[in-house]
């Protein structure tokens, strides 16, 4: 549950140091060396954010961060790096989807520090959250009751940390099933949200039947109290 982070860049001792550093702030990597093969990449893991560089074989990395922009999931970060220093460059990466550029030579920590800065502009960057006792840790994946960590599904990983990003505030049902299936090619039944707040429940909840942190608001989804 760790974030992903996508390093498109053809020299490999770039591509080395850039995934030393990211490792060690606690990110998951995936690499491409070409445009191309960041395509399936991209498709494949569903990166936070991506590190490109322009100059790559195959598609130039200007075309691959259109190609991106063009996606359903558009959203995700892109921060380029690249030799190319003169303003109108850097003005076009920009342009064309950029969130932030780099050039080289760089700094590790400070592209470090521009990926932190990105998450935290973009939200979806977070150390911690923390409610009586239960405290979730996004970047890490993990969630601990007290002194005791939990093991969560993915589902429900992503709809406590959705709960508890917004404590007290009533959730409807359909925006549950768009955080959880953003891309489904099928309809999500309610039914089907109900069953992953049962379950997580039964790990949150000292009597998951009558449940003290995520309550049921009839007619209108569920809410996180924080008391």
């Amino acid at each position: 549950m760790k974030q992903t982070i996508l390093v498109v860049e053809d020299d490999k001792m770039i591509r080395e140091l850039v995934n030393i550093y990211l490792k060690k702030a606690e990110y998951d990597v995936v690499e491409a060396t070409d445009g191309e093969m960041a395509k399936d990449a991209f498709l494949t893991y569903h990166p936070c954010l991506i590190v490109l560089d322009l100059m790559l074989p195959k598609l130039s990395g200007e075309d691959f961060c259109k190609w991106v922009r063009e996606q359903e999931r558009n959203e995700v970060s892109i921060i380029m790096l690249s030799a190319k220093a003169r303003v109108d460059e850097r003005i076009n990466g920009l342009k064309i989807g950029a969130d932030d550029y780099l050039t080289k030579p760089f700094d590790p920590d400070e592209l470090v520090a521009h990926i932190e800065a990105v998450l935290r502009r973009t939200g979806q960057y977070c150390q911690k959250i923390t409610y009586g006792g239960l405290c979730i840790k996004p970047r890490k994946g993990e969630v601990w009751l007290l002194d005791k960590q939990l093991n969560l599904t993915k589902h429900e990983f992503n709809l406590l940390y959705h709960f508890m990003e917004n404590p007290n505030v009533v959730i409807s049902r359909e925006e549950l099933i768009h955080r959880l299936y953003p891309y489904a090619d099928k309809t999500v039944l309610d039914r089907t949200i109900d069953a992953h707040i049962k379950k997580l429940r039964r790990k949150i909840e000292d009597n998951p039947a009558s449940p003290k942190r995520i309550h049921t608001v009839r007619g209108m989804g569920y809410k996180y109290v924080n008391e």
